[in-house]
């Protein structure tokens, strides 16, 4: 029987496992949808299916950086205790160097990946019905063509692979530590999108019309030097959030732009990973869940 996109998408939706796993399911069910979901009950992924609704925030960042490529993973699980794990690290390691190996970008394609006698996905979803938690392979980025590339990972949280043309690779790493300190959002202040430098103004502009608002008339500021303000604090803001506009933090005394013109070198590109940046973490009330226990026990 010919398996379809339209079936593959319903064992999807009633098990919440990965579409190439729905669609080996079929196939080896010879399109049986029933004996697909009775058959991945079995294996244990329609168990780990069950868990995946679950919030995993937690984790660890992972990188790898060599020969003039750098990879880094965002490997995710519910509670920090797990990130811990011999086995979680263990499976972490074996995710990097796929996904280093591979030169991965995207997450359907490393969880394709075989790490011997499974796929990743499928190492996962064994690894979920052990230890019990969700996990998430959530974020993975590769770059490469540079004369220098460097990573550097903060207490397994946060993870910054760069690439730099010059210098050398201890310049690099220490980009990667600036990186992971300051969290620059661009390489220079002339790649911050035009839309954000707008709505920056624009903010500012209400500012500085509001602190006007409140001098007395012969103290008010002329449109002229208002404008002046505004441009200076746009500058701020752009050298801010821009890692050659920063103050390096090995020496602030000068900024990156500076450091790395003596070095004659320039940053092509970085990648910056923070555990569970983005995530909206569930916030657990203890003594509402206990209320919540004893109402409905009452009930």
């Amino acid at each position: 029987m010919t398996v379809t996109a339209a079936m593959v998408k319903e064992l999807r939706e009633r098990t919440a496992v990965g579409m190439m796993d729905c669609k080996k399911a079929l196939v080896e069910a010879n399109g049986d949808m029933e004996l697909a979901i009775e058959n991945m009950r079995k294996s244990g992924q329609a168990k780990a299916a069950k868990k995946a609704g679950r919030i995993a925030a937690e984790g660890v960042i992972l990188t790898k950086a060599e020969n003039g490529t750098a990879t880094i993973v965002e490997l995710n699980c519910e509670t920090d205790f797990v990130a811990r794990d011999d086995s979680f690290k263990a499976f972490g390691q074996q995710l990097i160097n796929a996904a280093f190996d591979t030169k991965a970008t995207d997450i359907a394609a490393l969880n394709a990946v075989s790490l011997g006698d499974a796929s990743v996905e499928e190492t996962r979803a064994n690894l979920v019905n052990k230890i019990g938690e969700n996990m998430t392979v959530r974020r993975v980025e590769t770059i490469k063509d540079a004369e220098n590339m460097a990573s550097y990972i903060h207490n397994g949280k946060i993870g910054v692979i760069v690439a730099v043309n010059g210098g050398d690779v201890e310049l690099a790493k220490h980009i990667a530590m600036h990186i992971a300190a300051a969290n620059p959002q661009y390489i220079d202040a002339a790649d911050v999108p035009a839309d954000v430098v707008a709505k920056e103004k624009e903010i500012q502009l209400d500012i500085a019309k509001e602190e006007n608002s409140k001098l007395d008339d012969k103290k008010k500021k002329p449109v002229e030097l208002i404008e002046r303000i505004i441009t200076g604090r746009m500058a701020k803001f752009t050298g801010e959030i821009s890692l050659t506009g920063q103050a390096f933090i090995m020496d602030t005394s000068q900024k990156v732009s500076q450091l790395l013109k003596e070095k004659s070198a320039t940053v092509t590109n970085f990648i910056r990973f923070e555990v569970g940046e983005g995530i909206e973490k569930k916030s657990e009330d203890f003594a509402a869940e206990v209320e919540a226990t004893i109402a409905a026990t009452k009930g």
